[in-house]
């Protein structure tokens, strides 16, 4: 059985952590092959939007911790930080196409900390999410510490951190920790809907914009300044902006496609 499986189809990749009897927890093969796919959906021009998912009850329930305790198959905390972990959320981030992260059940430790890198977060009701670190004596990984407090403050992410605390995705919700919530009958469908949707849009600018947002974390206010100017120039150079501009001066739909 593959531990990612990958569909593309109408520009768009879907990417699913395919270990349910582990609740898609990560062992080395699975990160490896992540890591792997999304290159492989980076370089594909066909590509506009990725999804990211998991099979079964499970989105990712972290670490495989049969994998760590194991004397065979352990890899070491630094290797699968540095080997692993890191390299995955770097790509996420570095990766100029909209991730939707689409949460499909519980989001644990590492698991949890992947779906918060990505662009947009969606959950179904069924998904709810876990800084289980604390629970086992260790510290979040996989960029938690980064992401977390940005996203719901630091208050909210110390406490959730330090306590462990299950969080449901309407609490998630409600926190800013993600986009929207759906039933567990259409989550599918919408999540599908979405990525369509994103991936009808001008891809160029939406990797501009996510160049962004990553320079946002960093940045005074004058280099953002200075950066925005530069990759506006970039994006007014786009095919797809000429075709918005001139869709919006015929009153139709625009066509955009990615470049």
């Amino acid at each position: 059985m593959n531990s990612i499986e990958l569909k593309i189809e109408n520009n768009i990749a879907k990417v699913t952590l395919n270990r349910p009897e582990t609740f898609n927890s990560f062992n080395r093969e699975m990160a490896l092959k992540l890591q792997n796919t999304l290159d492989s959906c980076e370089n594909n021009d066909e590509v506009r939007a990725i999804i990211l998912t998991g099979n079964g009850k499970a989105f990712c329930a972290g670490q495989d911790l049969k994998e760590v305790t194991s004397p065979e198959l352990n890899p070491g905390f630094r290797k699968i930080l540095e080997e692993h972990y890191n390299p995955i959320v770097q790509r996420i981030r570095s990766i100029e196409k909209p991730i939707i992260a689409a949460v499909n059940g519980v989001a644990a430790g590492a698991g949890a900390n992947i779906a918060l890198a990505c662009d947009i977060v969606i959950a179904s009701e069924a998904a709810s999410f876990i800084q289980a670190f604390s629970k086992i004596g260790l510290i979040p990984d996989s960029a938690g510490t980064f992401f977390l407090p940005r996203l719901i403050g630091f208050q909210k992410a110390s406490a959730l951190m330090m306590l462990g605390d299950k969080v449901t995705a309407d609490q998630a919700e409600g926190l800013g920790m993600l986009y929207k919530v759906f039933s567990v009958d259409t989550f599918e469908e919408e999540s599908m809907k979405l990525a369509i949707k994103v991936a009808q849009m001008p891809t160029k600018a939406l990797g501009l914009t996510k160049r962004l947002l990553n320079q946002s974390m960093v940045n005074t206010l004058d280099q953002q300044l200075e950066i925005e100017s530069d990759l506006q120039i970039e994006a007014a150079e786009s095919n797809d902006y000429a075709e918005g501009v001139n869709a919006f001066i015929e009153k139709r739909k625009p066509v955009f496609k990615g470049n």
